[in-house]
């Protein structure tokens, strides 16, 4: 079964090519939002797959942190629960039925180097990291302990799905 849903992909650093970063986001994509019962083709979604230097503007200019990162996410809307460790709000379609979710980017880099010393597949590693900027946009976070619970133990359920290890 095919799965669509409007995912835009800008890829700007040209080694995502080598691993089939296309199949493998919307392979992520449509797993985590299958997972927690949203219809994928109701969603939109940007992701960025970039470098160090560009995920370190990114990071400078919405975080205020000048350095690389793995990945970032950015909410069309927040969804965060309000008690420590409940499940987020759901998203709500724009007038046309459409789930605007909101933008993801990711670094080639700093998701290589991270695999290469947790020796990890690096296809496993960008699986499981794209997940993760999925899970922040649908509202989800790890910066209460019951919150990284409860997003922890879904990534692993995802992947698990998937056929990857757990990340943690």
């Amino acid at each position: 079964m095919k799965v669509t849903m409007d995912l835009d992909i800008l890829i700007e650093d040209d080694r995502w090519d080598n691993l089939g970063f296309d199949g493998l986001a919307q392979a992520a994509i449509t797993s985590t939002l299958l997972h927690l019962g949203i219809e994928p083709s109701s969603v939109e979604v940007s992701l960025l797959a970039c470098d160090d230097a560009r995920i370190a503007e990114l990071n400078a200019e919405f975080r205020g942190k000048p350095l690389p990162t793995n990945v970032l996410s950015w909410p069309s809307e927040e969804l965060s629960a309000e008690k420590p460790g409940a499940v987020p709000n759901p998203p709500h379609p724009d007038p046309g039925g459409a789930l605007s979710l909101g933008d993801i980017a990711i670094s080639y880099d700093t998701c290589q180097s991270e695999a290469r010393t947790q020796n990890k597949l690096f296809s496993a590693h960008v699986t499981h990291l794209v997940v993760h900027g999925m899970l922040h946009l649908l509202g989800y976070d790890h910066i209460r302990g019951p919150d990284a619970t409860l997003m922890e133990t879904i990534e692993t359920e995802i992947l698990g799905k998937m056929g990857i290890d757990d990340p943690y």
